[in-house]
């Protein structure tokens, strides 16, 4: 009886290893707005900082990774360059758009992201998605709407940063796709950095084409520069990588909408922005939308 007590365990520990990846990254995202806010620099140039950052520091393990292995899989290269240009505009959108509208609106609209990677999925991957599925993500996009429609009313001067959130989600569902694919044949080490790589070269483009300056900025933005970099993007978008190894885009990305859940809840205390009954009951929504998704996976 005790031959199989190992393997059990290892297969139940492997299971939740993923999972645990997602509750990491949900929550280092959610700081991401508070940060953005705080720093109050360009969205181009905040984005710019964030990827660099987080390239820089993981670009000697990431090189000794590549030595040990002789090599990576071109395809998974190429995959990981593509994701990083995506997740390059879904920063350069989402980041502006906090900028302009506050931390919360466009924050969720970034996140209709399930919508277009369920849709992509479906057509793309030619996964089978139960109704389920559908119905659970349907939960959670409302959830999310509700908040987003009632702040919407109280605030229609806001509307630009609204759209450029919603933008920023049809790129940020390209990034999902596109990762999936990638990690087929790469760890979540050895895609993360071509990513970041690719994302810091076209932002700094981006940057210089806008003539958003790079320096001059003071201490305390520098500051959350680094928060960004470290917090979001290492700590962050390393354990979502993880995850999306070990489990679909379709699965991950909706449980990513627990991200503004958390940035609703920080806004308060961290930024003044002050938490209604409606969010909260939007906020539950969103919960409640994402527990059926997996269940329907499971």
């Amino acid at each position: 009886m005790n031959i199989y007590v190992q393997p059990i365990a290892a297969s139940r520990e492997s299971k939740l290893r993923p999972y645990l990846a997602l509750g990491v990254g949900v929550v280092s995202l959610g700081f991401s707005a508070i940060f953005v806010r705080w720093a109050h620099a360009p969205g181009a140039v905040t984005s710019f900082y964030r990827v660099a950052i987080a390239a820089a520091l993981l670009a000697w393990p990431f090189f000794r990774r590549v030595r040990a292995r002789g090599g990576l899989a071109r395809r998974g290269v190429q995959f990981a360059v593509l994701g990083g240009l995506f997740f390059a505009g879904d920063l350069t959108l989402w980041t502006t758009g906090v900028v302009l509208s506050g931390a919360t609106n466009p924050t969720l609209l970034a996140n209709t992201a399930p919508l277009w990677v369920g849709l992509g999925a479906l057509v793309l991957f030619h996964e089978r998605l139960n109704a389920t599925f559908w119905v659970g993500l349907l939960l959670a996009m409302i959830g999310a709407l509700v908040v987003l429609g009632l702040d919407a009313l109280r605030a229609t001067s806001l509307g630009l940063g609204t759209f450029l959130g919603l933008l920023a989600g049809v790129f940020y569902g390209g990034y999902f796709l596109i990762t999936q694919r990638g990690r087929e044949t790469l760890d979540s080490l050895t895609y993360f950095w071509p990513a970041a790589a690719s994302s810091t070269a076209a932002l700094l483009v981006l940057s210089l084409a806008l003539r958003q300056p790079l320096t001059g900025y003071p201490a305390f933005t520098y500051l959350n520069f680094i928060a960004l970099g470290l917090v979001t993007q290492v700590f962050g978008y390393l354990a979502i990588n993880y995850a999306l190894g070990h489990l679909p885009a379709s699965l991950v990305s909706p449980t990513l909408l627990g991200q503004p859940v958390v940035t609703a809840v920080l806004a308060g205390p961290l930024l003044g922005e002050s938490l209604q009954l409606w969010q909260v009951l939007g906020g539950l929504g969103v919960l409640a939308g994402i527990y059926i998704v997996h269940r329907s996976r499971s």
